[in-house]
């Protein structure tokens, strides 16, 4: 039984289980004037089945009731990985020392015993309540610190590993033009500044990725949503991508009608467009097909896909490819540099949106990234 009516998630959900009914309602009345929402229950079952299907933020439990006791009760709820955190007060005619110490054994918060107090009763569970907000919160804190220290290894990893290691060669290359310029035909000159060439392009968009992903982690990424032509904005942007897909003979083509509209922040809209084509280039063999499309539903949801004929990826990369904790970088079908943080700023500029991003991907058979963002009459609702 619900006593009280609002479901407000910032007002604390007490459970009171008790196999006398006057004692219920006593302790319910105790509980509403606090403005608390309480739910009563008979017996040491019901308890158990009602705090599994609404996780309470406080449990007061009777000792001698019926087929289930207090103390079994309180024991399968701590053995319950959902609710062992919440705190549970026994309230007991029991007054011996030994059954309070067992309650505390078997993982009570605190203990009151008959004829309780109305004060009193007010008193430890306000007490109770606050200590176990204070524990979540700690925890959320907890959870955000592991965020920030995965989100800060990734982003030394990538410092250390993805920009050293291209550095390195197009260092080299300097070098060799440096020390044998004068042993090297014009055919070699032209060899080594293609390479060159290619590897200031890979290092600017590591760099690229890394400003934008610093910049939308740190919340200072403007978000400003405009109507956007599909097909000439992805011609306006596809200068960088185009290049990479000729080097390696990759076709692009486009399956998008000249009429589909988004409602986008442009940059970000770029930013997402630049990386899953890039991606795509990048893990395609030379010869093969890239696939640009985008269709609108019934919703005004409109979906863009990047399609690509290249080495594909196992179902455990697929699962680990946009976890910050998990190392997913690899090098592309030429030894193109890879961090991953490309497909990662993706997923958090569609979500920004208010849109989503998921791949479909089988080795040697190629992947499809999905991506949905609102359609142009978004702006009006």
């Amino acid at each position: 039984m619900i006593n009280n009516s609002d479901t407000n998630l910032n007002v604390p959900n007490i459970l009171v289980v008790d196999d006398t009914p006057a004692n219920l309602r006593l302790l319910s009345e105790i509980l509403d004037g606090k403005g608390y929402r309480v739910r009563e229950v008979l017996n040491g079952n019901l308890a158990l089945k009602v705090a599994e299907k609404e996780k309470p933020d406080l449990i007061l439990l009777d000792i001698m009731m019926p087929e289930m006791d207090g103390f079994e009760v309180c024991r399968l709820i701590k053995e319950n990985q959902n609710l062992n955190d919440v705190p549970i007060i026994f309230i007991s005619a029991l007054n011996n020392t030994n059954d309070i110490v067992r309650a505390f054994h078997a993982g009570a918060a605190d203990y009151i015993t008959k004829p309780f107090r109305a004060e009193e009763v007010k008193a430890r569970v306000a007490t109770h309540l606050k200590l176990y907000q204070q524990r979540r919160e700690l925890q959320e804190q907890r959870v955000k610190l592991q965020n920030i220290n995965a989100e800060k290894d990734k982003f030394f990893s990538i410092i250390s590993h993805d920009l050293k290691g291209p550095f390195n060669g197009f260092l080299g290359l300097t070098n060799v033009l440096t020390d044998k310029l004068a042993e090297l035909t014009q055919s070699d000159i032209q060899k080594i500044a293609d390479c060159m060439q290619n590897s200031a392009t890979n290092l600017f968009r590591l760099i690229e990725n890394l400003l934008e992903w610093s910049q939308s982690q740190r919340g200072i990424t403007k978000f400003n949503p405009v109507p956007t032509l599909l097909i000439s904005f992805i011609a306006e942007n596809m200068t960088q991508v185009l290049d990479s897909a000729v080097n390696k003979a990759i076709v692009i083509e486009y399956q998008i009608p000249e009429d589909l509209e988004v409602f986008a922040d442009r940059f970000m809209l770029e930013s997402i467009l630049r990386n899953l084509a890039t991606n795509a280039v990048k893990f395609t063999n030379n010869g093969g097909i890239v696939t640009i499309s985008a269709s609108i539903d019934p919703d005004n949801l409109a979906e863009i896909s990047v399609k690509d004929t290249g080495i594909g990826m196992c179902s455990k990369m697929v699962d680990d490819l946009f976890r910050l904790d998990v190392q997913t970088n690899r090098t592309g079908t030429q030894g193109e540099p890879s961090s991953g943080l490309g497909l990662i700023l993706c997923k958090d500029f569609a979500e920004k949106h208010g849109g989503k991003l998921w791949v479909e991907s089988e080795p040697d058979k190629g992947s499809v990234f999905h991506v949905t963002l609102p359609g142009k009459n978004a702006e009006s609702t």
